[in-house]
């Protein structure tokens, strides 16, 4: 098997813990991105490629991903990124991962890749991250033997949120119409009824909560039938977010993970019965690398569900998807 993952965005906060991961598990990664001397800092000694690309330079990505099995996309706003590196995964015929968070990326590979990817015979997933591919996979797996829904709700409480550059960058560009899920039909996420608090598991307790229009409404509006879908954040860690003042991730260990605490907590109805399954586990950006590594390995062995453009829940078992990150530090529970 060729050993060799592309990783584009590999000095960014999550390209240093993807790169971390692929190297954990013996895979060689390209080093990708804009800034050579950048990229010279992420390298090992162990001779590994350095390549300097940009999505407004189509020839220097085709440079950039030549003899790699796959990429990793980990350069965002996804907004900006995702269409130039995606075309360039294609045009070498090369399986492609991102971790968008934004929605329009993740709807755009979807709408517009799907087709192409299944010609070029290749697995495109977007948003193999915590916001998105996660909460996908514990939605499918609540869903369980349900083919269809009345309501998927879930809700993500943090303890603190110090946000990366890339965040922040990501957050000014991300304006746009955010979407739930109503009458099975994604709309616009002011039109549908919203909560206002959630109670959480211990150690969260009862919190107010906002509306979270990210990628994971889209992976599971995209194969899961749900007449509604919404997602929400408690509100503490958005006082975090919206600050300027607030410092970006400090690291707590060797692995360079936060001390930050996360929870998912994931609810699906149908007529008078309600399941739910609760995620734990540390550093939203660290959990990232395992995800998405582990979704590579499992479409470059194949064990993936079909081509084209996949969310995580179609695209894997996800019950043994979930369990092989158990090592990462992630806890799934019954709620």
């Amino acid at each position: 098997m060729n050993r060799r993952i592309a990783v584009f965005g590999a000095y960014g906060h999550t390209g240093h813990f993807v790169v971390a991961e692929l190297r954990r598990r013996g895979w060689q990664p390209i080093l990708c991105g804009r800034d050579g001397n950048k990229l010279q800092t992420v390298a090992s000694g162990a001779g590994e490629d350095v390549r300097v690309a940009s999505i407004a330079d189509p020839d220097s990505l085709d440079r950039a991903v030549r003899g790699a099995a796959a990429i990793i996309n980990c350069a965002g706003p996804f907004l900006d990124t995702s269409r130039a590196v995606l075309e360039a995964a294609l045009r070498a015929r090369l399986h492609y991962l991102d971790v968008a968070a934004e929605q329009p990326p993740v709807l755009a590979a979807f709408e517009h890749y799907d087709a192409s990817a299944r010609e070029a015979g290749v697995v495109v997933l977007p948003a193999m991250a915590f916001y998105g591919g996660l909460g996908d996979l514990l939605a499918t797996v609540t869903c369980g033997d349900w083919t269809s829904v009345d309501e998927i709700s879930f809700a993500v409480a943090l303890d603190s949120w110090h946000p990366t550059r890339g965040t922040r960058i990501t957050g000014e560009r991300n304006r746009g119409t955010r979407y739930a899920v109503a009458d099975g039909r994604l709309q616009p996420m002011e039109t549908v009824p919203l909560r206002l608090s959630w109670a959480f598991p211990s150690p969260f307790g009862e919190q107010k909560v906002a509306p979270l229009g990210l990628a994971d409404v889209i992976l599971m509006h995209r194969h899961l039938n749900a007449a509604a879908v919404v997602g929400y954040i408690n509100e503490a860690p958005l006082a975090d977010l919206r600050d300027p003042g607030t410092p970006p991730p400090v690291p707590a260990d060797a692995s360079g993970r936060s001390a930050q605490i996360f929870l998912m907590d994931v609810r699906v109805s149908r007529g008078g019965e309600t399941r739910r399954v609760v995620a734990r586990g540390r550093d939203i950006y660290a959990i990232t690398a395992p995800l998405v590594v582990e979704a590579a390995e499992r479409v470059l062995s194949a064990r993936v569900a079909g081509l084209g453009a996949r969310a995580a829940g179609e695209a894997f078992d996800a019950e043994g998807f979930l369990g092989a990150l158990s090592p990462a530090g992630l806890v799934v529970e019954p709620g």
